[in-house]
Order: C-alpha cells, then sequence, then structure tokens
C-alpha cells in the first residue's frame, strides 16, 4: 500500500569494523610511535599476512556490531493480494506473512487444538449460554506498529466484512454474530451470537488494522492488494518486490512480546531447479512451494542435509457446476457434464507428482489431511470414474441430440458452458484447461476464460441471478457480465468442519426474507438454487434480525439473488441439517452422513485433492518444521535461529 513507511530494526544490518581497534595518536610521546613502527616490521617480517591497518582517530573507535541474522527462505511465487479472509488471495505467501504480521485470538498447536495466543490476549471466554456470548480480553499494551491499540473496532471491522462482503473464506461462524459491544476502553470485547456456536474458537484470526482500512481507497476490495498498513505480530514488512520476486521482512521493535531470534526473514521467487539450487549452495536455507515430482526428487537427491516433508494447505482444490446458468440449472444436464469429467486425468495435471498427489481429496467436507477423513464418493461411476455412456444418456432424457459433433437442444441451441479460473494461478488455470479440452472432446461447446482473481471471487461468481429467468425460463446473470458454468477454484478448509459445510454448501440469507417468522420461513422454503447474501447476518431461525428491514422488504418484489457460495448452491432440505453441524445440536458425524451423499447426488461439486506444499529444510537453519496442520511452518518463525553449516 502507497506510503507505508518502512519500519527498520534496531538491530539491522550495520557497518562491519575489521575487528581491530585503531591505534589513538598520541604527540605527546613520539617514541611510541617508532616503537609502533618497528613493532609492525618485525611481524610483517614473520608472517606472510599483511599487517592491520592502523587507523588515526581524535576519538575511540565505536565497538564492532553483528552482521544482521538473516534467513532465506525460497517460495514459488512472490503474488500481489495479502488478504488471509479471501479465495481470491488464497497463496503461501499470504499465509505465511499473516503469520507472521497479523495477531489471532487463538492459534492450534501441534496436535491441532486450539490455544489462546497470550501474546495478544488475557483471556476469551463463553460467559452465556442464552444467547450464546463470549468475552475477549485483550492484552492493554497490544497495539498496531504505528502505535494504535488493538482494540474491539478491530473485531467489529473484520466481523462485518466477512458478513456482508463477497469472496471471503468460511464466513458461516461470523454469520451468527449479533452484535459485537466494546468495554474497558476497548480491550473488552463482548461478542453475542444468534446461535450457540461450538467453532467460536477459529474465529478473529489474522485480525486487521481497521483504523487504517476501514477508510482506504477500494475499501475491502483492495484490503492488503499490494501491502501492510501496520502489524501486530513479531515481524514487519521491508520491502515487498513483486517485479523482482523478493519479500523482506524484519524484526518488529515495536512487538510488545519475545522478539524474534531472527532480525530478518527474506522470501525469494525461485522455480523448482532453483529451489535446488540454492540449496545446494546455501544461499536459501529452506524451500517451500508447490513442486512438481521431478523436483520433489531432485531436492530428496541432495541427501540427508536437507529434511524433506509435506505441508498441507487449508485448500482444496474443487471443481464447480454451478446450477444457476441456463444449461446447468438442469439438474439431468449438471450430471451429465458431471460424467463427462476425467477426474483422475485432472489430478494428474494438477499434482504432477507433487506432494499433493497423495493428498486426493474423495469427501465434499474433511480434507485428506484430517484425521476423521475418509472417502465419501458413492459408487464405483462418476465422478470416480468417468462414464461417457451415462452422460450421453443423461442429455438425450434432457432434450440434446448429438448433431455434427455437437450436443443441440430441440430449439437448434448448442450446449455451450463457460469454464473459468482465477487468473493465471496454478494449478487452476492448467486444471482448466484440461478439463476444457476433455468436454470439448464430447461434444460440448466450452469457452475457457481466466479474469483476475478478485474479479472472479468478488464479483463474477457472486454476481445477482434472476431466478425467474430470461426468455427460456432458466436463471440468468443480472449485472450484464458473464455467466460462469464451471470454475475450478480452492475451496478455503477451516479447522471446523462444520464451518466449512456451511460456508460452501449453505443457502444464506435469502433476499427475499420478510420480517416475520412465518413468512420468512415460507420464503426459505421456496428459494432456488441461488440465493442472496445481501443481509447482514444470518439469524437461521427465520428472526426480524436486519440492519434495514423496510428497505429489504420494498425491494423484495424486484430485487435478484446473490449466490450464497461460489458453487451458487442451496438445498433447503439440507440447510437444516448444515445448521444443525454448525451450531452443535447434532453431531458433526451425524450431520456428515446426511451431507455428504445430498451434496454429491447434487452433481454440483467434484474435489479433485488437497493442496500442498514441500517444505525442504537445509542444514544452515534451525525450528524450522512443517508446523500444525493447515497452519504451516512460519506459526513459529519468532524462535528460528541460523545454524552452523
Amino acid at each position: 500500500m502507497a506510503g507505508i513507511a518502512e519500519t527498520v530494526g534496531a538491530n539491522g544490518v550495520g557497518s562491519e569494523l575489521g575487528g581491530v581497534a585503531g591505534v589513538r595518536a598520541n604527540r605527546g610521546r613520539p617514541w611510541t610511535v617508532v616503537l609502533a613502527s618497528v613493532l609492525v616490521g618485525v611481524l610483517t617480517a614473520c608472517s606472510n599476512t599483511p599487517p592491520p591497518p592502523v587507523v588515526s582517530s581524535s576519538s575511540q573507535a565505536p565497538p564492532p556490531t553483528e552482521t544482521a541474522s538473516q534467513i532465506v527462505a525460497a517460495v514459488d511465487d512472490i503474488v500481489g493480494g495479502y488478504n488471509p479472509h479471501t479465495l481470491a488471495d488464497a497463496s503461501t505467501v499470504t499465509t505465511a506473512l499473516s503469520q507472521l504480521l497479523l495477531p489471532s485470538v487463538f492459534r492450534p498447536d501441534a496436535e491441532g487444538e486450539f490455544v489462546l495466543d497470550d501474546n495478544l490476549m488475557t483471556s476469551a471466554e463463553v460467559t452465556s449460554e442464552d444467547p450464546f456470548t463470549v468475552e475477549y480480553r485483550i492484552r492493554p499494551e497490544a497495539s498496531w506498529s504505528d502505535g494504535a491499540p488493538i482494540a474491539v473496532e478491530d473485531f467489529s471491522y473484520l466481523a462485518e466484512a466477512m458478513q456482508t462482503q463477497p469472496g471471503v473464506a468460511n464466513a458461516a461462524g461470523y454469520e451468527l454474530i449479533e452484535s459485537i459491544e466494546p468495554g474497558e476502553g476497548g480491550k473488552l470485547v463482548r461478542v453475542t451470537f444468534s446461535d450457540p456456536y461450538p467453532g467460536w474458537k477459529t474465529l478473529f484470526a489474522n485480525l486487521l488494522p481497521a483504523h487504517v482500512l476501514k477508510d482506504a481507497p477500494g475499501g475491502w476490495q483492495q484490503v492488503l492488494s499490494d501491502n501492510f498498513p501496520a502489524y501486530g505480530g513479531p515481524f514487519a514488512i521491508k520491502k515487498i518486490d513483486t517485479a523482482r520476486g523478493e519479500i523482506v521482512i524484519e524484526r518488529n521493535e515495536r512487538y510488545w512480546e519475545k522478539p524474534a531470534a531472527v532480525d530478518r526473514i527474506v522470501l525469494q521467487r525461485s522455480d523448482g531447479p532453483g529451489m535446488v539450487s540454492a540449496l545446494r549452495s546455501g544461499s536459501a536455507q529452506f524451500a517451500l512451494g508447490s513442486v512438481n515430482g521431478d523436483t520433489r526428487a531432485l531436492l530428496a537427491d541432495l541427501g540427508e542435509h536437507v529434511n524433506l516433508q509435506a505441508v498441507p494447505q487449508p485448500y482444496v482444490v474443487d471443481v464447480v457446476l454451478r446450477p444457476v446458468g441456463p444449461a446447468l440449472a438442469d439438474d439431468t444436464v449438471r450430471e451429465a457434464v458431471a460424467a463427462l469429467i476425467d477426474r483422475n486425468a485432472l489430478i494428474e495435471e494438477g499434482t504432477r507428482g507433487g506432494d499433493s498427489a497423495s493428498l486426493r481429496a474423495s469427501a465434499q467436507v474433511l480434507p485428506p489431511s484430517s484425521p476423521q477423513y475418509s472417502h465419501t464418493i458413492p459408487g464405483a461411476g462418476p465422478p470416480l470414474k468417468r462414464d461417457t455412456k451415462r452422460a450421453y444418456k443423461l442429455l438425450a432424457e434432457a432434450g440434446y441430440e448429438r448433431k455434427a459433433g455437437s450436443w443441440v437442444d430441440e430449439n437448434g441451441r448448442e450446449l455451450s458452458l463457460v469454464i473459468a479460473s482465477p487468473g493465471q494461478k496454478q494449478p487452476y488455470q492448467r486444471i482448466a484447461q484440461k478439463l476444457t479440452e476433455q468436454l470439448i472432446a464430447h461434444g460440448v461447446d466450452v469457452t475457457a476464460v481466466h479474469p483476475p482473481a478478485k474479479e472472479l471471487f468478488n464479483s463474477t461468481l457472486s454476481a445477482p441471478v434472476d431466478l425467474d429467468g430470461g426468455p427460456s425460463g432458466e436463471p440468468v446473470p443480472t449485472n450484464g457480465q458473464v455467466g460462469i458454468d464451471i470454475a475450478v477454484i480452492p475451496r478455503a478448509i477451516s479447522a471446523d468442519p462444520a464451518t466449512t459445510a456451511a460456508s460452501w454448501f449453505g443457502c444464506g440469507v435469502d433476499s427475499d426474507e420478510e420480517t416475520d417468522e412465518e413468512s420468512s420461513s415460507e420464503s426459505e422454503n421456496a428459494t432456488s438454487t441461488a440465493v442472496s447474501t445481501t443481509a447482514p447476518k444470518d439469524t437461521k431461525d427465520g428472526s426480524e434480525e436486519s440492519s434495514t428491514p423496510d428497505e429489504d422488504d420494498a425491494e423484495s418484489d424486484s430485487e435478484p439473488a446473490v449466490p450464497a457460495n461460489p458453487a451458487g448452491f442451496c438445498d433447503p432440505d439440507l440447510q437444516p441439517v448444515l445448521d444443525a453441524a454448525l451450531t452443535g445440536e447434532k453431531p458433526l458425524k451425524q450431520s456428515l452422513a446426511k451431507i455428504e451423499p445430498t451434496v454429491w447426488d447434487a452433481s454440483v461439486s467434484v474435489p479433485l485433492f488437497q493442496r500442498a506444499d514441500t517444505l525442504a529444510v537445509g542444514a544452515g537453519v534451525s525450528g524450522v518444521t512443517p508446523g500444525p496442520t493447515l497452519v504451516g511452518p512460519f506459526s513459529a518463525a519468532v524462535n528460528w535461529t541460523r545454524a552452523p553449516r
């Protein structure tokens, strides 16, 4: 972000002295100068090493300072966009920077249990069950790097954005928040929920500096787009140079707690061979990236001095078939298209033999890295295995006929789909291209588009949809943008599986919701596959909660709906099950028994694999480990040190 002051630590790079003290001239005793010259001559005659320089000075020379300790990490990309709460900015570097720079209320330990971060908090506890209320107390000295206190406004800013902004990750828990009240000068945060929320400890991770972001140009859509305006962690940004592929991070000298052991961490963009070369030469102390099988083999060849481990990311690569477009709103057509997908080929293209290849995602909610994970794909057919014969039969049932190699309906219109991926981000673009080739080979007309990630998640996949439909009576986008039928995108994984399920498959709040409970219930039952998230809160029980009820009523007859999730999916019969899991009314295992088969049967989501980085740690660094599940190695960076080679 422009205009951001660069923070340079007091322990930064200093002038390095030669290690030899200067000799002070003494005019009062000239014989000392002669004696010194004789001694230098004798020493020179006895050694091939040149004598140290003689420095004259009128004052004593400053003591030598240590060269700054520095750890260099080779990473596979340095991308712009670092907001950890948005799908558009999902990346290894974004996760790393959030761990280094942003404060969190709770952090998972090595076993995955959430532990209060006492660097930031003094306490966080449930103080009431009815209504469900949590009180957070922030340490008095906790502050942002510009001196502003970390306080209640930072909690409110994040909660409001997660409730109202498109393209956010795992918003379901925030949607249960009814109010946030301050106390004790802003250091007490009292949060009241509409329903119990067992996953409350996952909230308010990676707090953002509201005092500088709430009025920033571009609003939420541009938050942390190219830099960090303030920091609340043990490190601070010195420089972000995306052109050169380098981010320099230094110790945050304003941090009130344990200072980082290392002065500087440098993230350098590198391809696979570059990572191998950097580790071999020692110019990088470790490497972290989504490398292919060939690169992983080269890293392994470096020998026992380089330790290799897989680091699962908090994202699953998903192919979503959106039931909101002219073609895929038809359940039969959507099922047919899903049957044409060669899932194995997409996984091979996406993983290319890297660590992600061992993390095939064959369940809709739990990721492969979860200890409770199990395979839930029903049967031996699609999407586990492509079945073109079944696909052709379904298309015929839907009124399509194969003519001149294309599928044409009774009105002479070709079956035409738009497939999207977020910009040039990999592996999503490669997978989208492979999927395009697969469908074209079976007579489906496909247009592949790659809009920038922010445009895709914040606008295109959140485009209003006319539920009454266009001339054909099918749902169509109403904002003039290209309708996306299929998207190859990351699905964010919450540490609370119920939050993942509700965020990715939940209906959200219907924009046609009326203010009385009975009318609201009727509206929910009549909701189509695309629904609205324009209301600020989801009360789940049809209550009167709304910031502008009169405005909502006035616009209920004309306002189009906005998909509550990137898939634009809503099943009114499934929603109570999602709600029961989210609020703890029913055990997760019992809820998943209903959620998994329902979502598979709907043919809206074809998960491929959980993304994983390869961590290669050389001998020149100590303390770098894979870190807690879904968090990664940078969570312990405050304790990293350089180790002798």
